[in-house]
């Protein structure tokens, strides 16, 4: 896998060896992502830049404190809390990798402490919203097809928009209505279709599929005019269009209609552990983040179901 080797010949030949074999090993043992493996390697490489500048010349003489100085000097900067969470999380990683290697006998990062974010509900859309978004398309034409198709599947489904882009027919079980999908890490999930998303993948497929195919066609499942699997830059144009034409407001982006749909899947009662493997969550802790509740919610909540406000006083 290529990393920057640039860089990494900047640093002394112990830092470098060591990432390189510990970039390997995400991508071979772990089965991460090239983009995953570049985020970590690129939050070491500044790191080790760090360290370098204190005289600290090899790994295993780092200490929690040269990390702390690391982490403090990026927030003087202006670096972001979830950013400085995220750049303290690649070093925890490492860090293990260090003790399983037998490079470190110390976890460098046991007494460090990720900065606190604070957690809020993502936005997402009203179902009203929602309803207005999905008849959007014109089942005119084969365009119309495969993006009411799209639409319905992201939000019947709450698919990654890269999950989208990379499914292939074969993935696709509509007469048992689900999906077999591969997230991160490679990990299969199977995924549910809703009876609406079902009929929008009938019909593209049986009548707008084809209008796309040219030669150079695999077995990829949505299609650009080129008949080449569909890019994330056109599912995020596509939205943005539609959104305007229901008079939708919001600055959309197909996330919004996975935050979307998860928080009415809570709404209507569906186990968050259910959810959870849906989403293809590793950590439930990722999936709680939807059980945020404004609070004007919980007092119409309280005053609705509350036994003592369902009987009047005497």
């Amino acid at each position: 896998m290529a990393i920057n080797t640039a860089c990494l010949d900047a640093l002394t030949s112990d830092f470098a060896t060591v990432l390189r074999a510990f970039a390997a090993y995400l991508e071979l043992e772990k089965g991460a992502s090239a983009h995953t493996v570049q985020g970590y390697i690129k939050d070491l490489l500044q790191c080790a830049a760090f360290l370098n500048k204190l005289k600290v010349t090899d790994w295993t003489a780092a200490n929690s404190g040269h990390i702390a100085s690391w982490l403090r000097s990026l927030s003087e900067k202006g670096y972001a809390v979830a950013s400085l969470a995220r750049k303290l999380s690649s070093v925890r990683t490492f860090s293990r990798y260090l003790i399983q290697e037998q490079i470190r006998q110390d976890d460098v990062t046991e007494l460090l402490t990720a900065p606190k974010r604070r957690r809020r509900l993502p936005e997402t859309l009203s179902v009203e919203e929602i309803e207005r978004l999905l008849v959007a398309p014109d089942l005119q034409t084969p365009q119309g097809l495969r993006d009411k198709a799209i639409l319905e599947l992201l939000y019947s489904s709450g698919l990654r928009v890269s999950e989208l882009c990379g499914l292939r027919l074969q993935q696709i079980q509509l007469d048992e209505g689900y999906l077999r999908l591969y997230g991160k890490g490679s990990k299969e999930r199977i995924i549910p279709i809703g009876g609406k998303a079902i009929s929008a993948l009938r019909l593209y497929l049986s009548e707008g599929r084809a209008h796309f195919v040219k030669p150079c066609t695999g077995s990829d499942c949505f299609l650009s005019q080129w008949g080449k699997p569909i890019s994330r830059k056109t599912v995020w144009v596509l939205i943005r269009r539609y959104a305007a034409r229901a008079g939708i407001e919001k600055p959309l982006k197909p996330h919004l209609l996975r935050h979307s749909f998860a928080t009415h899947l809570l709404a209507g009662g569906a186990d968050l552990r259910a959810i959870q493997e849906m989403l293809g969550h590793a950590n439930i802790a990722t999936t709680e983040i939807y059980t945020a509740t404004e609070p004007h919610f919980l007092i119409e909540e309280h005053d609705h179901f509350h036994p003592r406000n369902q009987t009047e006083v005497s």
